[in-house]
Parts: structure tokens; C-alpha cells; sequence
């Protein structure tokens, strides 16, 4: 998922009653939720390299306790070097204060439960996760909850607006404050996420369903994949896969629709040729292919890379752009007729000669 849902789930986390356990509750789980996209520190290296380790050991059950430990190690002592530094500038105050003292047992308990629904939420998309690496480098991914999912954003904000503009009412009529303030409305934010990523769970089997007794192709169908949309837990983009094309279909699982026009939602494979096996042997070539499960490999011809300049080389000496796209995010999720996925999850090699790397590139970065 992107920040904002982490972040926001986060919030949620900590105001669901384990602020009432320990200070700093909520602050930690905030910052637990988004700690392991920490690792797109990676892109400091290049785009191949920041490929390779994003959604890597900071995505894993091995790695999530660690990332909670530090969250809750940075957090909880500055929280307690200024209650110190509170105390010695007035005593009193600091010994009145009716806010929960620090617990750290209770504190790393809120971070490592942050830091692994980042690990779930990652798994509902269809990017997909890494849980078990380095023991198993499987991708695993649910594929039924969009990676930008409004509504879930919808369920969060509602969650932590709402007590402060109770919060605001109550002062104008002059009630009593109250001092854990949300806790109801996050739980009921955390279940209402719950149960409508159980229905696109629900709904993406039925899709799975459809498609797989519904005769779409005109060949034997070897796997298949439901992809979601935003906001519309009915509609679903389908990929099929035969021993010469690929074939995409639209799935309404509410009207039990699959509609495909063999004309225009075929992808014949491409033919293999000596530049795309080079292009497969890169870095790049073989980062991609570890993560990518929809691969499509294409010799574009002498076609520059987005954004990039061609090869100089001199007169006579042949090149060629090879593409490294992935079905899973080529189709039209925002509404337009977007044939490609965006430009940061598509790759391009250059290769001179038919077997030298010229060159690699993913959106419009080139790796040194």
C-alpha cells in the first residue's frame, strides 16, 4: 500500500486502547506502520538496485520485530529524555502529569503489531510481499484490495476527525475532557477495514470463478489472475495465459459479466531473440524476473528508452531496446487507456551487438 493507509492504520492502531497501556502509544504505532518503506533507501544505488530490496527484509517476519525495535527505541527514549528534562525544570508539574507513564513492554508490543500490518496490508495488493525471506523468496500477493484503496482511506480519516470535532463540541458546552478520546472509532475503523478487505477477498474468488468456467480464449488456458480496482470491489481486470498469447478481460462479478474482444485484448508472445536472452542475463534482467509474475520480454528494435538518449555508437553497429513490462499493472485502472504499467515499474535494456549491456533503465533512471 502507499503511506497515507499505513500511516493512517497506524494512528488507528495506537488509539484502539494500547494509548490507554503505555505513552507514546500512538506516535509509535504511526511511525511502526511506515518504517519498513525505509527501505527505498535503496534508490540512492539506482532503480535496479532500489527494485531488488524494496518490500525486501524490512517486509519480514524476521525483519518487522527489528523495525518495531527501533521505532520504539528512538521514540521511547527521547520520550523519556524529555519527561527528564520536564522533571528538572518543574517538578511538580511533571509529578501531577495524568497522562500514562512508559511502558516498554506494552510499547514494543504496539510497534511490532504496527510493523506487521504493513507486511498484511502490502499482501492484499497485487505488488505483493516477501514474508519468508531469506528462507523462502516467494512473492506472495492477495491481489484483491487495490494499492490506493479511497474507501479504506474514507474508514481511517473518519476514525481520527470525528473525536476531535466531538472533542470541539464538548468544549463549546464546557463538558468534561475526556483523555482517551477515538478509541471507538478506531476499532470500528479497523473492522470496517477488516470486513470490506473480506469482501474483495470474497469477490476476487468469485472473479477467479467466473473467468476460469467462462470459455474466453480460443486456446487451453494455463493460469489465470483477477486484478482489482479502486473503490469498486465488483469490478476486476483479468489476465489469462495460453502457450502463445496472453489474453485480457473485463470481470463484473456483480452481473457474472467477462467481457474480452479477442481482436484488440491479445498479446502474442514474443519470439526470442539473442539481444532479449542478453537483456534477461542483466542486472536488471534478472531482478525483474525474480519479482515480475506476469513478464512480458520485448525487442523494441532501435527504439530510445523513455527519457533516455539512444547509444552513441558508430555507423553500421547495431543496438536494440528490449522492454521488461508486467500484465499485472498494464490496463486502464485510472480511467485511462493506459496499454503499459507506469513508467517506475517497466524496465529497458540496451544491448550493442546483440550480447553487450548499453545501458539500463527503469523509469527513466539509468543504473550506474
Amino acid at each position: 500500500m502507499e503511506p497515507i493507509t499505513h500511516f493512517l492504520t497506524g494512528a488507528c492502531i495506537g488509539r484502539a486502547g494500547l494509548n490507554r497501556k503505555t505513552a507514546c502509544a500512538t506516535i509509535v504505532a504511526t511511525l511502526a506502520a511506515e518504517a519498513a518503506d525505509l527501505d527505498i533507501v535503496w534508490g540512492f544505488r539506482g532503480p535496479v538496485a532500489n527494485l531488488q530490496h524494496h518490500r525486501g527484509i524490512t517486509h519480514t517476519f524476521i525483519g518487522a520485530p527489528v523495525v518495531a525495535a527501533v521505532v520504539v527505541g528512538v521514540i521511547g527514549g527521547f520520550h523519556l529524555w524529555r519527561q527528564r528534562r520536564k522533571s528538572l525544570a518543574s517538578p511538580a508539574s511533571s509529578a501531577n502529569s495524568a497522562s500514562p507513564a512508559l511502558h516498554w513492554g506494552w510499547l514494543y508490543l504496539t510497534g511490532l503489531i504496527a510493523s506487521l500490518s504493513h507486511i498484511l496490508l502490502d499482501w492484499t495488493n497485487n505488488y505483493g510481499v516477501r514474508p519468508f525471506f531469506p528462507f523462502n523468496p516467494r512473492w506472495y500477493a492477495g491481489s484483491f484490495v487495490f494499492i490506493a484503496e479511497p474507501v479504506w482511506w474514507a474508514l481511517l480519516l473518519l476514525a481520527l476527525i470525528m473525536p476531535a470535532l466531538f472533542g470541539l463540541a464538548d468544549r463549546e458546552i464546557g463538558a468534561r475532557r475526556t483523555q482517551f478520546r477515538g478509541r471507538g472509532w478506531a476499532i470500528f475503523a479497523l473492522l470496517g477495514m477488516t470486513i470490506y478487505g473480506c469482501w474483495r477477498w470474497a469477490e476476487h474468488a468469485r472473479a477467479l470463478s467466473l473467468l476460469q468456467n467462462t470459455s474466453v480464449a480460443s486456446a487451453p488456458v494455463s493460469r489465470v489472475a483477477a486484478e482489482p480496482f479502486p473503490v469498486n470491489p465488483w469490478r476486476w481486470h483479468a489476465i489469462l495465459e495460453t502457450p502463445a498469447f496472453y489474453q485480457t478481460a473485463e470481470i463484473n462479478t456483480r452481473t457474472g459479466a467477462v467481457d474480452s474482444d479477442p481482436q484488440s485484448d491479445i498479446l502474442y508472445k514474443p519470439a526470442d531473440t539473442p539481444a532479449l536472452e542478453a537483456a534477461k542475463q542483466t542486472y536488471l534482467g534478472r531482478v525483474y524476473l525474480d519479482w515480475s509474475t506476469w513478464p512480458v520480454v520485448r525487442d523494441l528494435g532501435q527504439e530510445p528508452v523513455p527519457g533516455a538518449a539512444p547509444p552513441s555508437l558508430p555507423p553500421g553497429r547495431p543496438w536494440t531496446t528490449i522492454e521488461f513490462t508486467d500484465l499485472r499493472f498494464a490496463y486502464a485502472f485510472r480511467g485511462e487507456q493506459n496499454a503499459r504499467p507506469p513508467s517506475g515499474l517497466s524496465g529497458w535494456v540496451y544491448i550493442l551487438d546483440n550480447h553487450e549491456d548499453g545501458g539500463q533503465f527503469i523509469g527513466g533512471r539509468e543504473q550506474k
